[in-house]
């Protein structure tokens, strides 16, 4: 069988056997792993995780850590519910948790497990700063991002191994390797990777503007992010995100919209930055 015939068979079984789709975008997405199971092991290795790192209790920061997060879940309820998507949440177990790391960063895992690390705040700078930050690592998880990577690693790979049982002549299958491990990466999981990225961005305005968080303060994270990067980034084609110069102006784009969306829930003024 000819490696393009393998290739399309297997793209429309896992069109037919693997697909969920996006509340927030309508589209159809990639899910060869269910929830029912990617949701267990990701609560385990977030567990893991905070067993083998130092998790911040008991202070103000992260008290607002954990009361930001809480902020943005009711806001994603809310929209959620109020676009027909009742239930959509019974599954997440929504856990914040600040990490003593001087690592700029925070992270979430598939079921709403987020993880900020103490070197993130003074980026953040303030409470709303905070606030974009969390909406973004929330609709990371509302979107099933992580779901949609590890399906099309998965099909990444299977074309893969269907490439090297088709092609016969050992020359040509390691030119296919080559090439395939390059082309797929740059062409299609890059991409897929800054795709999710800038979804995300969008996804997170929104709620943290439903949540009462002014959303012109996200594109101004992201300057703050800028100047705090250290060296020449590398060119966006070649990154799993958007340039920091693509993220800013996105931002500042979608800002008077999500003003838009929170006005249909009753908010029409936002909460102080909250210096802390």
């Amino acid at each position: 069988m000819k490696l393009k015939n393998l290739i399309i068979i297997l793209g429309v079984v896992i069109m037919v056997i693997a697909c969920a789709t996006n509340p927030f975008t309508g589209k159809k997405t990639m899910a060869l792993v269910p929830n029912s199971q990617l949701f267990p092991t990701a609560f385990a290795q977030y567990n893991q995780f905070l067993s083998e790192n130092k998790v911040v209790t008991g202070t103000k920061d992260a008290e607002m850590i954990t009361r930001v997060g809480q902020r943005i879940a009711v806001a994603a309820e809310r929209w959620l519910n109020a676009n027909g998507h009742h239930g959509y949440l019974k599954d997440y177990k929504w856990e914040y948790n600040l990490v003593n790391d001087k690592t700029v960063n925070a992270w979430c895992m598939p079921g709403g497990k987020i993880v900020f690390y103490t070197g993130i705040l003074p980026v953040a700078e303030n409470e709303t700063g905070v606030a974009a930050i969390m909406g973004h690592e929330v609709a990371h998880a509302l979107a099933n991002h992580g779901q949609q990577r590890m399906s099309a690693a998965y099909i990444q790979a299977g074309v893969a191994i269907a490439g090297n049982i088709a092609i016969k002549d050992e020359k040509d299958r390691n030119a296919f390797n080559q090439y395939y491990g390059v082309g797929s990466q740059v062409g299609v999981m890059l991409p897929f990777s800054r795709s999710h990225e800038t979804e995300a961005d969008k996804i997170g305005v929104y709620l943290m503007a439903i949540a009462g968080y002014n959303p012109d303060e996200a594109s101004k994270l992201w300057e703050r992010m800028k100047a705090k990067s250290s060296g020449e980034a590398p060119p966006e084609i070649l990154s799993t995100h958007p340039s920091n110069e693509s993220r800013i102006a996105n931002l500042k784009v979608l800002a008077p919209k999500a003003k838009e969306e929170a006005a249909k829930f009753g908010v029409t003024s936002f909460r102080p930055l909250g210096k802390y």
